[in-house]
């Protein structure tokens, strides 16, 4: 061998070791502690199944899913049970994605001795940042090999059907379904799906199916902004913060969900969720309900400190019953409590004033029968809908409002009710929200320190103004 081809020889055995120690370097300095934020390690250390991670461009939320790939690749989870060899998925929304994105941090993190082999669909085997990975074998500490697989999103369903899998792993949010079908892929070994996206699409099924579901159903989700990640620039912060609109801001900061037409309650944030605790018999206040037979009926218990906090305490909730049922629930939950009652052991409730009138098939109001089962009901409730919704906005935006973490429906509806087109709220969902501000709107209104509305809110306060004014000859809030 010539001294030019020992040269290049040595230079390309210099090329590979030094690209050796820089992956092993970044899985290692990931792993050492300075590199991994608090929401990293909350998102590895969660036992849940069903894990996502909603965050903002840049706030590190890839790094986690595929590290996560690497743990169970090599069987090196910190956190949970590792097996001799594991199969698993990363599931990109493209080809040149998958290459941009996800196929690039775990390169990142795979040490090339680690590596058994991998095939290609495209590119240099033996430089795979060129082209598309098939799949990637992984020495496992056990002994065993794993495989990690590459899909894309738009090789449509089929292509994800037959195979039993230990894990998936979502860069981006995917089709419903073709996570529907992923999840039936882990079914058989019990393993987890995990995703890590940026919310662009609004209110999809990962708002509705993951993010409102979080808590149950063994699903763990967490919000990551820039602000989570350390290693960000602030210069870099300033720069995309001036370039975005508020509304982008949202998603790509701080990894929110928006609806296409805004939320009505953006300023109910996850703080205003709260264990449940005793609450003290003289901070008991008031029941309020939204009545439905057919459709949900709505009751949630009230309490108020002594700063006026409001604490939103129980909840009944139920479709398809009698007035004699609600009723009986009602009590139930109210002796649980320890809720007063008055000198005739009737409990008081607010309601809305619809329950008094009369069908042509009722003999009786349901304000009536609510009364003949010990509920004493008062129809006396401002239903006006825009003046109730922005007293809710401000009791929201003054940090008055509490609720505890069992009322779940009050929580689903108040991050799902959202303005339609025309400038009113959208009639779906939204009988528990509709029983708070019927409270909200009895109490006095000294107990908020008011701020005053910016330009928007003013010109946005007063196009719902004059959209309820044209929607009052069609009967709108009356129901």
């Amino acid at each position: 061998m010539s001294n030019t081809q020992n040269r290049i020889v040595c230079d390309l055995l210099a090329v590979e070791e030094e690209e050796r120690r820089r992956r092993a370097g970044a899985a290692a300095a990931y792993n050492s502690g300075p590199v991994k934020h608090e929401k990293q390690i909350a998102f590895h250390k969660s036992p849940a199944r069903n894990r996502w991670v909603f965050g903002g461009n840049r706030s590190g939320k890839t790094e986690c899913g595929a590290m996560e790939c690497v743990y169970m690749a090599r069987g090196i989870h910190p956190y949970r049970k590792n097996r001799k060899d594991t199969f698993g998925w990363v599931v990109s929304l493209s080809s040149q994605v998958q290459r941009d994105v996800a196929q690039k941090k775990l390169l990142k993190f795979i040490d090339p001795s680690w590596i058994q082999d991998i095939v290609m669909l495209s590119g240099r085997r033996d430089y795979p940042e060129s082209g598309v990975i098939d799949r990637i074998e992984v020495r496992n500490v056990f002994g065993g090999i794993s495989v990690i697989g590459f899909k894309t999103c738009d090789q449509g369903r089929e292509k994800f059907q037959g195979t039993s899998l230990d894990y998936v792993w979502f860069d981006e949010e995917p089709p419903r379904e073709i996570y529907e079908e992923c999840r039936m892929r882990v079914l058989d070994r019990q393993g987890d799906i995990f995703g890590t996206m940026t919310p662009l699409k609004g209110l999809t099924f990962a708002y509705t199916d993951i993010y409102l579901k979080s808590g149950t159903e063994g699903i763990w989700c967490e919000f990551m902004e820039w602000a989570d990640n350390p290693f960000l620039p602030k210069e870099e912060v300033e720069m995309l913060t001036a370039s975005l609109s508020p509304d982008e801001l949202e998603s790509r900061k701080y990894g929110r969900f928006r609806a296409s037409e805004g939320l009505v309650y953006p300023e109910f944030t996850d703080d205003a969720i709260i264990d449940p605790f005793p609450v003290p018999p003289e901070w008991q206040d008031n029941l309020s309900i939204d009545p439905g037979l057919h459709n949900p009926l709505s009751c949630h218990w009230y309490a108020v400190d002594g700063d006026g906090n409001i604490y939103v305490v129980a909840e009944h909730y139920e479709a398809g019953r009698s007035v004699d049922y609600h009723a009986a629930r009602i009590r139930e939950i109210s002796a649980s409590l320890g809720w007063h009652t008055d000198a005739y052991g009737r409990i008081s409730a607010l309601i809305d004033p619809a329950a008094d009138q009369h069908t042509l098939n009722a003999a009786k109001s349901v304000s009536e029968l609510f009364y003949e089962n010990g509920i004493a009901v008062s129809t006396k409730v401002n239903k006006d809908v825009f003046t109730g919704i922005n007293r809710v906005k401000r009791t929201l935006s003054a940090k008055k409002l509490f609720v505890f973490r069992n009322c779940v429906n009050l929580i689903k509806e108040l991050k799902s009710y959202w303005w339609g087109s025309d400038e009113r709220p959208v009639k779906t969902f939204d009988h528990a929200v509709d029983d708070l501000r019927y409270y909200i709107m009895s109490r006095p209104r000294a107990h908020l320190a008011l701020e005053a509305p910016s330009e928007i809110q003013k010109d946005k306060e007063k196009l719902a103004r004059a959209a309820l004014r044209g929607a009052a000859a069609s009967g709108y809030g009356k129901g």
